[in-house]
């Protein structure tokens, strides 16, 4: 196989990856119902991705240096689509969250495999490039899943073995041997396994923001749906969820034109708008309010507020570029769960529009605190981790 032929399987190996991980979201209320749980259960299954992931980038970060990149790509594809079979075989909450975990880890495996393997197969020359075409992979395939069950459940009807499960059966196995037969291009290293997070000093307002933004993004994949299935509108789930991830991608380009500060700003004021668009389509029972405030939000989550973090915080490590970059995944990944689960709580007792109202006074509330510290202080020391 050639380098080039290897860089596509790779593309559509870390594609299939984060194609599974969302490919259930349109379910979440099936899942649920079908063990006699609600909203709260739901928002914790959710997290368990993160209860997966979190460990897999932290102690196991340094595997693919151990043992080369092919293994852990290859088990991340077996690992999605066993989590998915799963899901077929025992559809109940509590599979849900025993899958969402699996694949957890196996976004883990293929995230630090991954770009480094795409890194090595197109050149270090070409790094900008290589970091492109994993950006846009995993960008299309954790929207992609989700809006792939949406249109088969949509075409099919209630299902817990849509088409788009299928597509990953049938990918995941032969994209798995085309890793392991890809060309080894780097000898495997003695790095650590265990690669803690650093957190520079004066970049905790950063990842404070990411985290605000990802809040917001969590709530619409996990909270969201919820409400729309209450309405009759779980066919539009999956659109939902493809234009809170895809359309931060979308605005990657224009990010990069501005300066992180403007761009801080300007995610902390579309944070709160596309929520509270969010909140007002569904207490209407509106599609179009949801569908734009979710664009609005992306665009901060995974457009200007992400860029402009990541790249204060690489300004600030020093040669610890990669941990600090840990750290910073540390607070975004917080804020991505643990709001989620507090707000399904709040559901459970208050309903559902109640505890979103309540998120997005708590979003506004801390938007306001992190914008108004960031227009205050001019100038950040730049030290070196500790």
């Amino acid at each position: 196989m050639s380098r080039s032929a290897a860089a596509l399987c790779l593309a559509v190996s870390l594609f299939l990856v984060t194609y599974a991980v969302n490919l259930q979201a349109p379910l979440y209320d099936a899942y649920a119902a079908a063990s006699g749980r609600g909203p709260a259960a739901v928002t914790l299954a959710f997290a368990a991705y993160v209860a997966g992931l979190m460990p897999a980038l932290l102690f196991l970060g340094g595997l693919s240096d151990r043992i080369g990149r092919r293994i852990p790509l290859a088990m991340a594809l077996l690992l999605g689509a066993a989590a998915t079979a799963l899901l077929i075989v025992l559809p109940s909450w509590t599979t849900l969250v025993l899958a969402r975990m699996l694949l957890g880890v196996g976004t883990g495996l293929a995230t630090t495999a991954g770009t480094a393997f795409m890194v090595e197969l197109m050149g270090t020359e070409r790094s900008r490039s290589a970091a492109l075409a994993v950006t846009s992979a995993t960008s299309l395939g954790f929207g992609g899943g989700a809006l792939a069950t949406g249109i088969s459940l949509s075409l099919t009807g209630p299902t817990f073995f849509p088409a788009s499960f299928g597509v990953l059966f049938v990918l995941a196995p032969i994209l798995a041997l085309c890793m392991i037969c890809a060309p080894k291009v780097a000898q495997p290293q003695s790095g650590a396994l265990l690669r803690l997070p650093v957190f520079p000093r004066g970049t905790w307002i950063f990842g404070a923001t990411l985290a605000l933004a990802w809040s917001a993004t969590g709530m619409i994949i996990a909270v969201v749906p919820l409400e729309l299935a209450t309405h009759g509108l779980s066919g539009w789930t999956g659109s939902v969820i493809f234009l809170a991830i895809f359309v931060g991608f979308l605005c990657q380009p224009i990010a990069k034109r501005l300066s992180d500060e403007t761009s801080l700003a300007l995610g902390l004021a579309l944070i709160p708008s596309g929520f509270g668009l969010i909140l007002f389509g569904s207490w209407m029972q509106a599609i179009a309010p949801v569908l734009i405030g979710t664009a609005l939000s992306s665009a901060a989550s995974y457009g200007f507020v992400y860029l402009a973090a990541l790249s204060q915080v690489s300004n600030r490590a020093g040669s610890g570029t990669s941990r600090a970059t840990a750290g910073l995944f540390v607070y975004a990944y917080a804020g991505f769960s643990l709001p989620v689960i507090g707000s399904g709580v709040l559901a459970e007792s208050m309903g559902l529009i109640p505890a979103m109202a309540v998120f997005l006074a708590l979003l506004i509330v801390g938007a306001i605190a992190l914008a108004s510290y960031l227009a205050a202080r001019s100038t950040v020391p730049v030290d070196q981790p500790t």
